[in-house]
């Protein structure tokens, strides 16, 4: 073997192991993706579940009728907004299930 097939033997050895390395590269990433979103959703819920008891419990709150030139709080403002949020999600996501259960 003369010296350019031997380094043209070696460029192909060290480009089929760079390809072996990317394709690695790539499953773990892929892996840590599916777990990153896993995470996600769970952390979603969590804040889900959380907004919906926030709006609960403001709910049972009494309600004090506010001077009509003063603006709400904006706890009050966020509160209601995450209590509507979180209403709507969950009827969009009961709405997913049903149509990929039929």
């Amino acid at each position: 073997m003369n010296l350019p097939e031997s380094r043209k033997q070696i460029l192909l050895a060290e480009s089929e192991l760079n390809r072996a390395h990317l394709t690695a590269d790539a499953v773990a990433l892929t892996a840590d993706l599916r777990a990153l979103a896993d995470r996600a959703k769970s952390i979603w819920g969590l804040a889900s579940s959380a907004a919906m008891l926030v709006a609960g419990l403001a709910a049972f709150r009494p309600f004090k009728a506010a001077p009509v030139d003063t603006k709400p709080s904006w706890f009050r403002s966020l509160v209601k907004g995450a209590g509507l949020v979180s209403t709507l999600w969950l009827a969009f996501r009961a709405r997913g299930r049903e149509q990929t259960d039929k």
